[in-house]
């Protein structure tokens, strides 16, 4: 059993593979909509998985360890965790849009008419948090982790920024799940 879970790849390969098994014990493989809100649960799952890792576990840790070990983060850890955080926010908001247009309220939602303003609030704000880690987290997490060069200040200044703007995100989370979860539970506003 320790080779298989110790096995990445085996392992999402078996849950792909038991929810393809789902799929088709349910007669759901034509369900272009629910297909797509799969993807976009679990893309969000990831990104904001990596958010509150970041913010929760990540940063508030990192002033504790002794400087030797602290390579071990930020030349491994954190870049590695720092891919799949930003390619997850890219695949959320792509999959909740397609969701949004297959299921014909993308338009309400952006133009906040009745019954679609809570989703669009959440929406907006996915927007918003996707846009911080692709054009201001992400370029400045290169410079503090040293993935490009940048003088030692710069490199400072860019942690800093990038620590308030994932806070900003955090924030952000906590409203956009609660729209997006109260909208799919009947909640129209």
């Amino acid at each position: 059993m320790a080779k298989f879970f110790g096995n990445l790849n085996a392992v999402v390969a078996v849950g792909v593979l038991a929810a393809l098994a789902l799929l088709f014990w349910t007669d759901s493989a034509s369900n272009l909509v629910g297909w797509m809100t799969f993807l976009h649960v679990i893309s969000g799952v990831m990104w904001i998985g990596l958010l509150y890792y970041f913010n929760f576990v990540q940063i508030p840790t990192m002033p504790t360890v002794p400087a030797e070990l602290k390579p071990g983060v930020t030349k491994y850890i954190a870049p590695k965790a720092l891919f799949y955080f930003r390619w997850a926010a890219l695949a959320t908001v792509v999959t909740g849009l397609l969701v949004a247009i297959l299921k014909g309220y993308a338009h309400e939602a952006f133009t906040f008419q009745e019954g679609f303003r809570l989703i669009g609030i959440g929406m907006y704000l996915a927007l918003i948090m996707a846009i911080n880690v692709w054009f201001v987290i992400w370029p400045n997490q290169k410079k503090a982790l040293g993935l490009v060069e940048a003088a030692p200040e710069v490199k400072a200044q860019a942690g800093v920024t990038a620590m308030i703007f994932s806070r900003v995100n955090t924030l952000l989370s906590i409203p956009m799940l609660f729209a997006m979860v109260l909208q799919n539970l009947g909640g129209n506003i």
